[in-house]
């Protein structure tokens, strides 16, 4: 198990997956004295790389890759089409 060294005051930020929101997670973090924001469900993600990998499933499922090397190389081509603005 790979143990978090964080100083206190920090607080855990996540979306309300399942497998975030379970009883034994939720028991965990308590027990361990873990502050976590509270999140409203179905919260639209304000992670920006979010945005990112969804632009990029998209437009690599339009050309339907039939291998893993075809796969890359369609992943890379898509990735450097996408334009800064929608990064900024």
């Amino acid at each position: 198990m790979y143990v978090l060294k964080m100083k206190r005051g920090w607080v855990f930020q996540h979306d309300n997956d399942p497998k975030y929101t379970a009883r034994a997670t939720k028991e965990w973090l308590r027990k361990k004295h873990f502050k976590v924001l509270e999140w409203p469900s179905q919260s639209p993600d304000l992670n920006p790389i979010e945005n990112l990998w969804r632009e990029l499933k998209v437009h690599v499922a339009q050309q339907q890759p039939q291998n893993i090397t075809v796969l890359e190389e369609i992943c890379m081509e898509e990735w450097a089409k996408i334009p800064a603005t929608l990064i900024l």
